[in-house]
């Protein structure tokens, strides 16, 4: 129905803009309406990246369309709206931006779809209303693959072991917490799910594919069993190797999270649910029937399946009290002792009458979530008209109820008093031809709604920084860092971890309890330049208030891995954060494609342009698909038409950029010199005891140094060039690191060789330790 709309539309000359509610489908959907209209047809709008902007259909997030109907209003050039998982509208923090478009665009067409849409009679009336169309209402259309429900009480490994032999296969188990996906996969491997010929068969597909991380290590020795996992805390290549094993047919179970509701393209034939209860953030409840529904419907493939199944576990304690009542169903006396289990405390129970309801009852009707924010009344005021009339109208003839509408009022008059007396909006004397009565007062970014709300913060930070400084490239890293969303399964990692090293040295002090745990109140993670970056925050959204809308948080995560030379495993090792490896990688390919495009050229030091170069190459060396489509989208000579996709072959050979592997090379080195410092003789054990170097020997070589000088250096003088020579072969890299000694007698140090080969095999750097010592 979408791509009928859209080609309508392009046949009558008039523009399009198709929605979704993530980057990764927007993309997707891109490379597939370039492949049916041609490149030349099909622009996107991302926030990240904009292709051909200009064409007569954009595919873009609901937030991107949101902007432009605010900034143009109904003089808006957009002929036809296709707002794909239309349910969102009904999210609490995103919902504007599905609503905004209908309020703002009366003279477009709009083809609003969602598998879970409930009732909708209100908004077919208030569409009609608003763009004088008469609105189409499908609302039960047969589905191609009927879906057959049914209640599980035997243990989750029969469940799913019946489901196996009667060839009910793919499966899709869904969990509502990573770990509890991962923890059933394992579980499963005493199930025997594919035949000999299936494993051969998916080893052949995996073929070179690069499992390069601790999770890839659990995740290759599930795959090549026939079990999956899926869940958003997964490294893309990780997830995309898990869909296309699923869609060749050679996965027969997938363990994931409900994230399979928001149109992952993984074709299952059975879905099953470990639980009819969720913790939503807040509460732990039961899924309501839009939950259920969105990916009850995932099961039962058109095409493929003439059916599919749907199947609910019973709780845990139910089966096991079914199981004891089998033992004495013939014995009068036994059952009338039996100890019935109860649900564990905290557990919200459901039952086959929970299953019930839920297939029967429609998705619960859509709720508004409008807002107002500076970002919104700044679009408003810089278009043609009155900006009065427009808040207004925008504002009492949306579809939150009255008494909503009156908050958002008061919320508006305040922003806009605010943007008053700051000068930023001034009134005119008399109205402009155009209509306007307003005016801004200075000049907005360009496309200031699409881009990271402090972006040109970032830009006007940098210049308070002294570039003579040691810590310069490493001060811009922070600016950037502390514009990018926060990681947040990476700062509670760290903020545990400086926690409990700041318990264990309390201990050590005899600090007693109580005043211990007062203190960790005043412990966080790092922040880097935190005094100078709030101060500077303050000022800047006086005279740019949009910027109040973004949120300013310091912190310390490229940073830290460059200071302590670690690499992506080592970090992830570090802080734990195994299941959320996707989480860091996502958090690290924005702070490269922010530093890579953020930083101007008058900042770019060698040093920092070294940590870029670096950070590129760590990100493409664990998974270089966000990277790839990055570059393949923001690339002017992209020829469009064709997606993405996660392949077998290796990537790019680890050497290929010899900037950023000198810069590996370095960093392994540099960490050696941080850790003989600090006479950390068993870390280093742990690096180089392979090549015989081990914590041992380190401590007789530290010994016989600080025999001689009474410390290292660990500085910038300590870390920079003049301290480390190369003598790079076509093979081997020879390397010699030259200890910062006190007294500047450069005699001691380390000699190491480089694997050019076995680092591009491994996609890290292969060095072995050759010599540590007196130089002569």
């Amino acid at each position: 129905m979408a791509t009928g709309a859209l080609y309508a539309a392009l046949a009558a000359g008039r523009r399009s803009f198709y929605t979704a509610p993530i980057k990764a489908l927007v993309s997707e959907k891109f490379f597939a309406l370039c492949a049916v209209f041609g490149a030349d047809k099909v622009g996107m709008l991302t926030g990240d990246a904009a292709v051909n902007a200009d064409a007569p259909i954009i595919a873009c997030t609901a937030e991107v369309l949101a902007n432009i109907a605010l900034r143009e209003g109904a003089n808006a050039p957009i002929g036809l709206v296709v707002m794909d998982e239309f349910h969102f509208y009904g999210d609490p923090d995103r919902g504007w931006a599905w609503q905004v478009p209908l309020l703002e665009l009366p003279r477009a067409q709009f083809l609003l779809m969602s598998a879970t849409l409930g009732d909708v009679t209100f908004l077919r009336e208030d569409l009609s209303r608003r763009t004088g169309r008469p609105t189409a209402w499908v609302a039960n259309a047969q589905r191609p693959v009927p879906l057959f429900y049914s209640y599980a009480t035997t243990p989750m490994h029969e469940t799913i072991e019946e489901l196996v032999e009667t060839k009910q296969t793919p499966i899709y188990v869904v969990h509502f917490t990573q770990a509890s996906a991962l923890e059933r996969a394992q579980a499963l491997m005493s199930i025997n799910v594919c035949t000999k010929e299936e494993k051969v068969a998916i080893a052949e597909h995996i073929g070179a594919f690069r499992f390069s991380t601790a999770f890839g290590t659990t995740l290759s020795r599930l795959v090549r069993h026939g079990i999956g996992v899926h869940h958003a805390g997964m490294l893309p290549k990780y997830r995309r190797l898990v869909e296309q094993l699923a869609q060749a047919g050679l996965l027969k179970v997938i363990c994931g999270t409900d994230t399979l509701g928001v149109g992952i393209n993984v074709p299952i034939r059975t879905v099953v649910f470990s639980a009819l209860s969720k913790y939503d953030g807040t509460r732990t409840r039961l899924l309501n029937a839009r939950e259920f529904h969105q990916i009850a419907g995932r099961a039962g493939r058109a095409g493929f399946d003439t059916a599919g199944t749907v199947v609910v576990q019973a709780p845990e304690h139910e089966v096991a009290n079914l199981k004891q009542f089998a033992k004495v169903a013939d014995d009068p006396k036994k059952r009338r002792k039996l100890v019935r289990r109860k649900a564990p405390e905290g557990m919200v129970p459901w039952g086959e009458a929970t299953l019930t309801r839920l297939v029967d009852a429609a998705p619960e009707a859509l709720t508004s979530n409008m807002r107002v924010s500076t970002a919104m009344i700044l679009d408003v005021v810089d278009r043609p008209g009155d900006p009065f009339e427009a808040m207004r109208r925008l504002l009492t003839d949306n579809h939150e109820p009255r008494k909503r509408q009156l908050r958002l009022i008061r919320e508006a008059v305040g922003i806009a008093r605010s943007l008053l007396q700051a000068g930023v909006v001034e009134r005119l004397d008399e109205p402009e031809p155009d209509g306007r009565r307003y005016r801004l007062t200075v000049d907005l970014p360009r496309d200031f709604a699409l881009n990271q709300p402090l972006s040109t913060f970032a830009l006007a930070a940098i210049d308070l920084l002294d570039a003579e400084s040691d810590s310069y490239a490493l001060d811009v890293v922070s600016v950037i860092e502390a514009t990018l969303e926060d990681p947040r399964q990476v700062l509670a990692a760290q903020l545990n971890k400086a926690r409990g090293e700041a318990v264990a040295a309390m201990k050590a002090d005899g600090i007693e309890y109580d005043e211990r745990i007062e203190l960790l109140d005043d412990i966080a993670y790092p922040k880097p330049l935190e005094d100078l970056l709030d101060h500077a925050y303050e000022v800047y959204v006086q005279s740019n208030p949009w910027a109040a809308d973004g949120r300013l948080s310091p912190k310390s995560v490229v940073r830290e891995m460059w200071e302590r030379a670690m690499t992506f495993r080592e970090f992830v090792s570090v802080y734990g954060l195994t299941r959320s490896e996707g989480a860091v990688l996502r958090y690290l390919s924005d702070a490269f494609k922010a530093l890579r495009s953020g930083v101007p050229a008058a900042a770019r030091t060698d040093e920092l342009t070294d940590i870029v170069e670096w950070l590129g190459e760590l990100v493409r060396q664990v998974d270089s698909s966000l990277l790839d489509e990055w570059e393949q989208l923001t690339s002017p000579d992209q020829p469009a038409g064709v997606t993405p996709e996660v392949r077998a072959a290796p990537p790019r050979p680890l050497t290929a950029n010899e900037r950023a592997f000198t810069a590996m090379v370095r960093n392994a080195l540099f960490r050696r010199v941080q850790l003989f410092a600090r006479e950390r003789w068993d870390e280093l054990g742990e690096l180089d005891s392979a090549a015989g170097w081990t914590a041992q020997r380190w401590a007789e070589a530290g010994e016989a140094y600080f025999t001689e000088h009474e410390s290292v250096g660990t500085g910038a003088d300590a870390r920079g060039p003049a301290l480390l020579v190369f003598d790079r072969r076509p093979d081997i890299w020879r390397v010699r690191q030259i200890l910062d000694d006190p007294a500047g007698d450069h005699d001691w140090g380390f000699d190491a060789e480089v694997d050019l080969g076995a680092s591009d095999e491994s996609g890290s750097l292969v060095l072995r330790l050759v010599d540590a010592g007196r130089m002569d």
